[in-house]
């Protein structure tokens, strides 16, 4: 395996990391499907768009920022495999059919805006729109990643979801993700909570009051509204909710270059502060119940 610049090449034994807390005291998951760094060497051997081109469609470095979580009793759940190579942020049968060799098979989903945009659970398309493959792939090989990277991820999300709802009533996920600054929109944090759907209100309301007490500006649902994990895991009337960050790049990232800015300690320790009001508000209960 060889390591470079922060990220890997080679093989991927465990595609998911699961950074529990020594005694887990929250009801907080965060999560972070995009951070992931590590590459196959055929998957880099046989792209059409260079490894700094599939770099930009990393979340870059947002595990680094939330590795304080298990500290505070929350868990952080983490996918170790590029975004580049499949997207656990999609449906499993989010699969556009124009990047295989052969169609999929009956049962997978009809074209829908993502996979239109090829950006689906195995991505056509590269951050800048540039294909990552330099012709179609096969139909086998979509589903090796899919079932080699993917469904372990939400496997262990799952878990998680679980083992909270079981110790406490009710789980929260914060699904962390981060944001070109050139798509933010004047937006440093943007809460998507699929318009009201996937979270409690005030959840989502002490998240934006206190980004602000931090500093920042918010938007909620606009641009970013949520993925398939605040859709498809977000049930507030059943105890489960789901609320997706988006952090503006721009606050710790030299961005055409992938590396962490001079910014990125500044933005850590706010988002510390942040992360401790969401886990340790005495209202946290209550907040999701209502």
């Amino acid at each position: 395996m060889t390591s470079v610049d922060d990220y890997t090449i080679g093989p991927i034994e465990d595609p998911v990391i699961v950074h529990a807390p020594e005694v887990r005291t929250s009801p907080f998951i965060f999560a972070s499907p995009h951070s992931g760094r590590r590459y196959e060497k055929d998957f880099l051997d046989q792209a059409s768009a260079p490894l700094s081109v599939l770099r930009r469609s990393e979340d870059a470095y947002v595990d680094r920022l939330f590795a304080h979580v298990p500290a505070l009793g929350a868990s952080f759940v983490e996918a170790i495999f590029a975004r580049a190579f499949v997207d656990p942020n999609r449906g499993p049968d989010e699969l556009d059919a124009r990047l295989f060799d052969r169609a999929p098979e009956q049962g997978f989903s009809a074209p829908n805006a993502r996979t239109s945009a090829g950006l689906g659970v195995v991505p056509r398309l590269a951050a800048d729109g540039r294909c990552i493959h330099p012709g179609l792939i096969s139909y086998a090989e979509g589903r090796r990643r899919i079932d080699r990277y993917y469904r372990p991820y939400h496997l262990a999300l799952k878990a998680e979801i679980h083992a909270a709802t079981e110790r406490f009533g009710y789980a929260v996920v914060i699904d962390c993700h981060s944001m070109p600054s050139s798509s933010a929109r004047g937006a440093d944090m943007v809460l998507g909570d699929r318009f009201g759907a996937s979270c409690g209100r005030n959840l989502v309301n002490h998240a934006e009051s206190y980004f602000k007490e931090l500093g920042f500006t918010v938007t909620r649902n606009r641009p970013y509204a949520g993925g398939y994990t605040t859709e498809h895991y977000g049930r507030p009337v059943s105890g489960v909710h789901v609320m997706q960050l988006e952090i503006n790049r721009g606050l710790y990232l030299r961005e055409v270059e992938v590396r962490p800015s001079a910014r990125m300690e500044s933005l850590k320790e706010r988002l510390i502060k942040w992360t401790k009001s969401m886990v340790f508000t005495e209202h946290s209960g209550r907040l999701a119940a209502e």
